[in-house]
């Protein structure tokens, strides 16, 4: 027997069919949470540990230009050949290998301030100290007199650096959940950006204006003082530890003996990635070693070729440490929303294609001669990519971590990301010596090819956060 619709016993008509699977869709959607709108997203940047990422990114951000880009202008000035301030950048592979002592950075308490101000807060402050010390060192001597008590001095510098990084970074993922790192990634970077401002144009507007009127060439006076009150601006950081809380201590279970706190310590936290990922583990880890690698290598010569290029301390500072800073900080905010709205993995990708492209720009650049207004829009468009591309990258590296081996597992992604570029940047400037400018720059671009084909096969692996 046929029903009425040319139906069929104990079956519904199509149209019926249909309309009831359009009924059982509907009825499903509200269990999809509705994608927020621009306006609450933008909200979380008011919240209170999104804000205190802004100061202590400040603090965090102040060392890096004060042993890299800053020193390598103060040396050129000083008369340092470019092969080696190009060494000395090595300087900076202090970051690379901050996964070696991170382990106790995690789990190691200091007596007595541990008990003050608990963990992270504890190794916060006392990094802080360290850099504050290690900037004062650098500013009482003079890298004609000799090299080495400079290096000394920077390495103490970018070792309490470095340790401070593992603190804040644990203290930054441990502060909010996971669905607003990308929103405190952004406030860290700003605050980041705004110490790099300080650090890099304010340390050439204070040594331009320590200069004494009417002496030709090099003033170490002047220096001496840039640094004296760049060491004094890490006491912002050092109160924003003191008045801010410190966040959940995580319950750790007690070790019975010493082998068995080394072995959750130092061996778990790696273990526990490699559990989660498996062989993608070696695609992930790879694309952290490289993805920064067009940036690093290339900003190690950028202050020599500004030097080289004719231009002064002031262009320099308000050229590319203030307008271009306030450009990294636009794309930071532009790429935390974007993360936040259509994903990491997609704003990655995009930050990856703009930083190696704007390294063309300064190739570009290199045979303008000395063209501030060129200058500007180069700075421009680096800066912006920069900043999208970090905001992003940050993302994805709290994404990855364990929140029971946040420091440990974070200074890894965070090492590797430094490591292999830092060692190559090491010999830019036998590079540049050899080949120039313009030729330099198009090899920096080239070195983040790789890095497309990497961001698009991690896209693929399926995230497996930590309990």
């Amino acid at each position: 027997m046929r029903l009425k619709g040319g139906g069929v016993p104990g079956k519904r008509p199509r149209i019926i069919r249909r309309m009831s699977s359009n009924l059982t869709r509907a009825s499903a959607a509200p269990a999809t949470a509705a994608k927020p709108s621009w306006i609450d997203t933008l909200k979380v940047y008011r919240e209170a540990p999104t804000l205190r990422m802004l100061l202590l990114g400040f603090s965090a951000g102040l060392p890096l230009l004060l042993v890299l880009g800053t020193l390598s202008f103060w040396l050129r000035e000083a008369g340092i050949d470019r092969t080696t301030i190009g060494y000395l950048s090595w300087v900076g592979l202090a970051y690379g290998f901050k996964w070696v002592w991170a382990p106790l950075v995690d789990r190691l308490p200091i007596p007595l301030l541990t008990r003050w101000l608990g963990r992270r807060r504890s190794w916060l402050l006392l990094a802080q100290g360290v850099v504050m010390a290690g900037l004062v060192g650098m500013s009482l001597n003079d890298p004609r007199a000799g090299l080495e008590p400079v290096v000394w001095c920077a390495l103490m510098v970018a070792f309490g650096s470095a340790t401070q990084d593992i603190a804040l970074d644990a203290f930054r993922i441990e502060s909010a959940s996971m669905e607003r790192q990308a929103a405190l990634a952004a406030t860290y970077q700003t605050g980041y950006r705004l110490a790099m401002i300080w650090a890099g144009a304010g340390v050439l507007w204070v040594a331009a204006r320590a200069e004494v009127a009417g002496t030709v060439g090099y003033q170490q006076g002047a220096w001496h003082t840039a640094y004296l009150v760049m060491a004094a601006s890490m006491a912002l950081g050092m109160l924003t530890v003191l008045f801010s809380p410190e966040p959940l201590p995580r319950v750790l279970p007690p070790a019975r003996n010493a082998a068995e706190w080394l072995r959750s310590a130092l061996v778990e936290p790696f273990a526990d990635f490699v559990r989660r990922y498996r062989w993608q583990a070696a695609l992930i880890l790879a694309l952290i070693a490289i993805y920064r690698i067009s940036d690093v290598v290339m900003g190690i010569m950028a202050n020599p070729f500004y030097v080289d290029m004719g231009y002064t301390k002031d262009e320099v500072a308000a050229v590319t440490k203030i307008f271009g800073v306030i450009m990294t900080l636009a794309g930071a905010f532009v790429g935390g929303a974007m993360s936040v709205r259509w994903g990491v993995m997609r704003v990655l990708m995009l930050g990856a294609i703009l930083s190696a492209a704007s390294n063309l720009l300064f190739a570009w650049l290199g045979s303008r001669g000395h063209d501030l207004t060129a200058l500007i829009a180069v700075i421009s468009a680096d800066n912006l990519s920069s900043g999208i591309a970090s905001a992003a990258f940050i993302a994805y590296l709290s994404s990855l971590t364990n929140v029971n081996y946040s420091a440990t597992q974070y200074a890894l992604f965070s090492s590797m990301m430094l490591l292999l570029p830092k060692f190559l940047a090491g010999y830019s400037g036998r590079y540049v010596d050899a080949f120039g400018y313009p030729q330099f720059f198009t090899m920096t671009a080239m070195l983040g090819v790789p890095v497309l084909l990497l961001v698009w096969l991690a896209s693929r692996v399926k995230m497996v956060p930590g309990p």
